[in-house]
């Protein structure tokens, strides 16, 4: 039986869906609080999701901007899609970091698409007429399937397809809900042939976090489910499974515009961010905020922006 392809909204990982379900931010209220469209045509508000990441990257699109002469205000912390769209909208916002595949799917809940290319084809029909994106960046955070380096060297693996052949000896880490969602152990069985067995999958809600990452280089499973920009991976010398059928949504990273307030200038500077933002550099700032410096948000983006040579104006 074919499974129909609906996506979840948002990832997998039960720990960011806490904490995207945390209210506003905690520091101080509300950041949208003030409300509607009070700013004039030379002042640029960016915002980010309440998750380290969303506010890194909202902190290197200021930071660039700045240093290119725009009038910068920040909102970061605001939350989930159902707040930051309608900010969007509304003027409250007019730019802030999304994710290609979960923005297509917010906007298209029918969508089937998940290759890149796909996703990226499908995305300005469905934001016009009020939004708009700038170009997306090929840093990804998406969910992978990710084992250890032994086990990769044991059996040979660098696809998904490659572990298929051991799905009677594979067990798999991931949220509950990973059993059940299309994309999830549904997907991974019906286009790759990878088919885990109840009594094989184990259930960790930390989103692909630290228990996860234990569970898996401690031995007590075979394969987890890790978001691709976890620093962990590097640290521990894991290896992600291609998935060449894109079995995941491709998920890059993009700059979301209030689409009235685009203007070619304010697209070159996002646009020179893009370029610079691999995923590798995402990890990279991701274990700045996140690893042992615990760097704020803030400044790590200042320091990432001025080592990509983007604290200058861009001509």
């Amino acid at each position: 039986m074919k499974v129909f392809r609906v996506r979840n909204r948002g990832r997998f990982g039960a720990g960011l869906i806490a904490l995207l379900a945390l209210p506003l931010a905690a520091c101080g209220g509300d950041p949208l609080e003030s409300g509607g469209s009070n700013t004039d045509g030379d002042t640029v508000v960016v915002g980010s999701a309440n998750f380290p990441e969303s506010e890194t990257v909202g902190f290197v699109y200021a930071e660039a901007l700045r240093a290119n002469g725009f009038d910068v205000q920040t909102k970061m912390n605001i939350g989930t899609r159902e707040v930051y769209v309608p900010a969007l909208r509304d003027g409250s916002l007019t730019v802030i970091p999304d994710y290609t595949g979960n923005l297509l799917e917010y906007l298209e809940p029918a969508s089937t698409a998940t290759t890149a290319a796909d996703i990226e084809a499908a995305l300005p029909a469905a934001l016009a007429p009020d939004l708009a994106i700038a170009t997306p960046a090929p840093a990804e955070d998406k969910d992978a399937v990710v084992v250890t380096r032994e086990t990769a060297e044991k059996w040979n693996l660098t696809s998904i397809a490659d572990l298929a052949a051991h799905s009677a000896e594979v067990t798999f880490a991931a949220p509950a809900e990973f059993q059940e969602r299309s994309v999830g152990l549904p997907g991974l069985r019906e286009i790759y042939g990878l088919d885990i067995s109840a009594a094989n999958f184990v259930p960790i809600a930390d989103g692909g976090g630290p228990a996860t990452v234990k569970a898996l280089t401690s031995g007590q499973v075979t394969a987890a489910n890790i978001f691709t920009t976890s620093p962990a991976i590097e640290a521990n010398d894991l290896v992600v499974l291609t998935d060449p059928k894109s079995n995941f949504p491709a998920q890059n990273v993009v700059p979301l515009l209030r689409a009235s307030a685009q203007t070619d200038r304010l697209t070159q500077i996002l646009d020179a961010v893009s370029a610079k933002l691999t995923t590798e550099e995402l990890v990279g700032l991701n274990d700045a905020v996140s690893g042992d410096s615990k760097t704020e948000p803030q400044a790590a983006a200042k320091q990432w922006v001025a080592r990509q040579g983007l604290d200058t104006p861009i001509s």
